[in-house]
């Protein structure tokens, strides 16, 4: 134990973001100003700081072995000193990637993709609403004003999907992965679309068809519960969105994904698919374990591939990508957002949880959801991952375009439709 306490005092020093710990036996160690102190409840967990092994510690966290006290801010930053050098990201060997792929293929079977979704996205949605914005739309914002309230930057990111899209009233929407509906509705009310979402959670679906029915949308909105194989429209869409989808797909069915995109979207047609990326260009993975917390806690099932290899996949499936642009920082800002939402109603958020599941349950999740939502925001603040709107054309080779012969699409190959 000495030489355990002797190698913590030593990591506690090495620090530049001051470190309290309190040991089981009470004792503290660590600078007298430091705004975090972990306390331990036995001495197994202590190495795992000193080791550095950041996700076994979040399970120490989560299962009530470990306890935070200070601002999930202040916490951040330490982790960030904890795991230098980008993110520490480690290049898997050849036959680590294709054990992945193998992974992968298992865990995404219709029922198991089913499952996941669920295990995530019903887990409440009171718990959700109490630090997502009125619309509950979770994915990215767009702080298109620097003041802009959460709120405010999630509408103009709704908008900046239906701008880029040159969505025009009576064109066939489909939104994949439509989540609690923002998209869905925002285009149907502000562009006058006719359109279609689907989504796997059982939660979602009940409550967008709620809202439908409630804003009088059902001659032109309507919302499917199935998986995205498995939709299968009359004639193929005018505009396609997928925000938040992809990082559940996998790698084993990218190309799956990729076909069924170019398969729901009409020649000349425009998709946007918005979604997390890794920064790794190899499938490289953040240090610490950190992913393996957020796959084992929050996101069953979620796999990030680079930015390059996404559009590698959707160039292969037929779709020609006309405009990427990288949103990393708004997500950074928009987690943080989500995290301090949560974070000033600590005790609320536990009722909430518990009134679907046991108490202690409910702890362990509110705790999970803690440290995901502000890891998260310190992963996009240090480039670890990145967020990108991808800008899709379905390729039309007879499409007649006067103004820009070759074009192929009714992308005008122009940006003065999405900032104007």
């Amino acid at each position: 134990m000495p030489a355990l306490e002797a190698l913590i005092e030593r990591k506690l020093q090495q620090l530049s973001v001051p470190l309290a710990v309190r040991l089981p036996s009470g004792r503290r160690l660590g600078p007298a100003e430091a705004r975090v102190t972990i306390t331990f409840k036995d001495m197994s967990a202590p190495a795992l700081l000193a080791s550095a092994r950041l996700g076994r510690l979040g399970d120490e966290i989560v299962r009530g072995r470990a306890r935070i006290e200070g601002s999930m801010r202040d916490l951040m930053r330490i982790v960030a000193a904890l795991v230098p050098l980008d993110g520490e990201m480690i290049q898997p060997k050849p036959w680590r990637r294709l054990m992945y792929h193998a992974q992968s293929l298992l865990r995404h079977s219709r029922d198991r993709d089913a499952r996941q979704i669920r295990a995530h996205y019903d887990v409440s949605d009171d718990f959700y609403a109490l630090w997502l914005d009125p619309r509950r739309v979770y994915s990215c914002a767009y702080f298109a004003q620097p003041d802009m309230t959460l709120a405010q930057a999630q509408e103009a990111k709704l908008d900046l999907i239906c701008r880029k899209l040159d969505l025009q009233p009576g064109e066939r929407f489909v939104d994949i992965g439509a989540g609690w509906g923002g998209l869905l509705l925002h285009a149907a009310r502000h562009y006058g679309v006719d359109a279609t979402g689907i989504t796997l959670s059982q939660n979602q679906f009940d409550h967008v068809s709620r809202m439908i029915a409630d804003q009088g949308l059902g001659d032109r909105v309507r919302i499917r519960l199935c998986d995205y194989r498995d939709l299968m429209p009359d004639r193929p869409f005018d505009k396609l969105a997928s925000v938040g989808m992809f990082e559940h797909v996998g790698r084993s069915k990218m190309a799956t994904y990729c076909d069924t995109l170019r398969r729901l979207l009409r020649p000349g047609g425009l998709a946007l698919n918005h979604g997390i990326a890794a920064s790794g260009v190899d499938d490289a993975m953040v240090g610490g374990g950190l992913g393996g917390f957020i796959d084992k806690y929050i996101f069953p099932g979620g796999e990030l591939i680079h930015v390059s290899q996404a559009i590698r996949s959707l160039s292969q499936a037929g779709l020609e990508m006309v405009d990427t642009e990288n949103l990393r920082p708004h997500y950074a800002r928009t987690l943080w957002a989500w995290s301090d939402a949560l974070e000033a109603q600590l005790p609320k958020a536990e009722q909430v949880l518990a009134r679907s599941m046991p108490p202690d349950r409910a702890a362990e999740v509110l705790q999970a959801y803690r440290l995901y939502l502000a890891g998260c925001a310190l992963a996009f603040e240090q480039g670890w991952v990145a967020l990108y709107q991808i800008l899709l054309i379905h390729p039309d080779r007879a499409l007649a375009t006067p103004d820009l012969p070759g074009a192929q699409s009714v992308y005008p190959f122009r940006r003065d439709h999405i900032y104007r």
